[in-house]
């Protein structure tokens, strides 16, 4: 196995030596919304000692959490599995208003780590609730996200995941109806889906501003101008990682073979035979250390150059909750 495995890897450098390029998505990596959570973690270690818990995976992401671990993070799905008096951080996916009064009953010290982009769809919830409105929301069945966001009212919701589903609604009245949408999305597949939604039922009441976060929509952009000028797409990115996913299904869309890996060892050399042109990005909960892990292993296939595209430069930051800035 290991002299195939050889041979691949022989096979690979022979098609890449000399004219193989790497170029880079612009921009890739973590978003604001991440750089915040991981921070929130790593200050509530460092304040009050480990053990810290975290509802969740703080962020999509094997390395990250693996890194956090080490450093004195527990990660649980119930807050059973905390000790009374103890510290507990939300995920970046933010959570039900049921889990947060649980947490208060226990007497735990939270910190929320809801991305703050999050948030602002669980007030979008909370107000058209108020009003009245019934609430489609456009995400993926079991998503943290999704779970935590219908679960900001005990009623009044329905989840779709593609437009066949908006056939299937049954409201009580189109008059008063709203839509959100997982900031995580497709821009393209939510587009369809409200599409839909506005055809079936135009008084639909939609966000003000769109749900689907500036970090989604900017790496989808960067990968449908990267994608078509590369032979091949890696996404630098965690399985369990929605955005990252949408990235990989983008570049497939595209036309462009594409692949989702998060660790330099997944990569495959027969992904890269007799491709010239790699294109590389990295999904908004991967570290940039990751992808260039990833860049260095692809060097060792016979890709020497290395060449940024242009792209958007994201300046936004989220200040820290108190208690902790």
């Amino acid at each position: 196995m290991n002299a195939e495995l050889s041979a691949l890897q022989n096979d690979s450098l022979a098609l890449l030596e000399g004219d193989g390029e790497i170029v880079l998505a612009q921009p890739r990596g973590f978003c604001a919304g991440v750089d915040r959570a991981i921070e929130i973690v790593e200050r509530a270690i460092a304040m009050f000692g480990a053990p810290i818990y975290v509802r969740h995976e703080i962020v999509h992401n094997a390395y990250v959490v693996q890194d956090l671990r080490q450093k004195g993070a527990i990660f649980i799905e119930s807050l059973e599995d905390v000790p009374a008096g103890n510290t507990l951080v939300f995920s970046a996916h933010g959570v039900s208003r049921a889990v947060r009064a649980e947490a208060e009953t226990r007497g735990l010290r939270v910190f929320d780590a809801t991305c703050p982009l999050v948030t602002k769809v669980h007030v979008e919830v909370a107000k058209m609730r108020a009003d009245e409105y019934e609430i489609v929301m456009i995400g993926h069945r079991g998503h943290p996200e999704v779970e935590g966001t219908m679960g900001q009212t005990p009623s009044g919701m329905h989840l779709i995941e593609s437009a066949a589903d908006v056939d299937q609604l049954e409201v009580r009245d189109p008059s008063r109806l709203a839509l959100v949408t997982q900031t995580t999305l497709s821009v393209d597949d939510a587009a369809e889906i409200i599409a839909a939604l506005k055809a079936r039922f135009p008084l639909i009441r939609e966000p003000k501003k769109q749900d689907i976060c500036y970090a989604t929509q900017n790496r989808q952009d960067a990968v449908k101008f990267m994608a078509p000028r590369c032979d091949v797409v890696i996404v630098v990115g965690s399985p369990n990682s929605s955005n990252s996913s949408r990235l990989r299904e983008l570049a497939e869309k595209l036309g462009v073979p594409a692949y989702m890996v998060d660790a330099p060892e997944q990569l495959d050399p027969n992904w890269f035979a007799g491709k010239k042109r790699i294109g590389v990005t990295a999904g908004a909960s991967a570290p940039e250390v990751l992808a260039q892990s990833v860049i260095a292993r692809i060097h060792e296939f016979g890709v020497r150059s290395v060449r940024p595209l242009e792209g958007i430069e994201e300046n936004i930051s989220f200040p820290l909750p108190r208690g902790l800035s």
